[in-house]
């Protein structure tokens, strides 16, 4: 298929030439005419030179690299892709009576940029986060439910508040194939409702998946507090690694009931548990000094934006240093940082400045990341996104 062509000024294919899959506004010299953002595009060095093909949008990265020189970007193209995402997730073994929540697609990392796909037992929720991949959405739906072996029969479109915003594309939430079946996934063992409908991302984090299964490995006999629980995940963990108490905190009062019901779901009336709707940083400042030994702390984003870096980190050190000054001596600390723009060396600086300011002795047991599902393009470093790690507080 011929595509209408962007052409890079010179010097600026060197990123390209080192696989990086965006190409930023400025390096582009001219476009041919009547290129409207969603497209896809041929794209070539100013010698003239093929590069590859990519989606354009208008924006600071302005076009997103999906294959090589003359490859169509079709039905087949999305089939083909799906079923090697599919098949890292296969060989990784998620797929499984066990375990049937897991990422099927992760942007960049799965090669399809602009795109993420969860699956959540026979469904799947898709989320774009360019106009290309909101144009495909029917043709990538087909694709998924086809996916030999898979097993997803229903595909939910959730990308109202992930598409840009003056793209005007008025993306409706609502399933493109099939209908509801059931919102109980299984993690692990572990039964969980999962809220896409009106839940934040795609209804669950299943990127803390591994996080959570190491969390349980601690948990016995310990007294647990998760803040910014959101569903319970890790809450739930707790209580099935044998944790005396767990106490599961979140401002959002709607956050709150989904994890009592995810707990009754797995437990019944199980009395150790008990949720809290209020403000973390209030609930931590109040807090009894040596009531919890085991904390996780796990909060929203703090940075979205390069622009927020600075504020973010005073906030994570801020809230590691009120946990910290609180636990009694052999506590475990989870503490996590999902902003992207955050490096995993600022986070860790962040929280060393929280250890000091405290004079606690603390130690690293375990530096955490993104599970395995959650891919990183080894030429998109800034698909490394999760960092975490696991302290011993004495």
């Amino acid at each position: 298929m011929n595509y209408s062509v962007v052409t890079l000024k010179r010097g600026k294919e060197e990123s390209l030439k080192r696989f990086h899959p965006w190409i930023f506004s400025g390096a582009i010299a001219n476009m041919d005419s009547g290129i409207e953002e969603g497209d896809t595009v041929s794209v070539i060095a100013s010698d003239g030179t093929p590069l590859g093909v990519g989606h354009y949008q208008i924006g600071s990265i302005a076009v997103r690299m999906l294959a090589n020189p003359g490859t169509d970007i079709d039905k087949d193209f999305y089939g083909s892709r799906l079923a090697a995402a599919y098949g890292l997730r296969k060989a990784l073994g998620l797929s499984r009576p066990d375990n049937n929540a897991y990422r099927l697609v992760h942007g960049e990392g799965d090669f399809l940029p602009g795109l993420i796909v969860d699956v959540y037992g026979p469904t799947a929720v898709m989320q774009a986060h360019s106009p290309a991949m909101h144009y495909a959405r029917d043709i990538i739906a087909r694709s998924l439910v086809e996916l030999p072996g898979a097993g997803i029969e229903n595909v939910y479109y959730k990308s109202e508040t992930t598409l840009p915003y003056k793209a005007q594309l008025d993306p409706q939430n609502d399933y493109i194939i099939g209908s509801y079946a059931t919102d109980v996934a299984v993690e692990n063992g572990l039964k969980f409702h999962v809220d896409w409908l009106r839940g934040q991302k795609t209804g669950f984090f299943v990127d803390q998946r591994d996080n959570r299964n190491l969390l349980r490995s601690f948990a016995r006999g310990r007294r647990v507090l998760n803040m910014f629980c959101y569903t319970g995940g890790f809450s739930v963990y707790a209580l099935d690694g044998g944790a005396e108490e767990v106490h599961s905190v979140d401002s959002s009062a709607k956050a709150v009931k989904l994890t009592d019901e995810n707990v009754q779901l797995n437990f019944g009336n199980d009395a150790r548990h008990k949720a809290i709707a209020i403000d973390a940083f209030k609930y931590l400042a109040d807090m009894e000094h040596g009531r919890y030994d085991l904390v996780v702390l796990d909060p929203p984003a703090f940075a979205k934006h390069r622009s927020a870096i600075k504020n973010a980190l005073r906030g994570y050190q801020r809230l590691n240093a009120r946990a910290m000054e609180k636990m009694p001596s052999g506590s475990i600390l989870f503490t996590f940082s999902c902003s992207q723009a955050i490096s995993r060396e600022q986070f860790r600086l962040a929280v060393f400045s929280a250890a000091a300011q405290t004079g606690r002795r603390v130690r690293i047991l375990h530096q955490l990341t993104q599970p395995a599902d959650h891919p990183v393009n080894i030429y998109h470093p800034e698909g490394e996104y999760l960092k975490g790690l696991v302290l011993y507080i004495e």
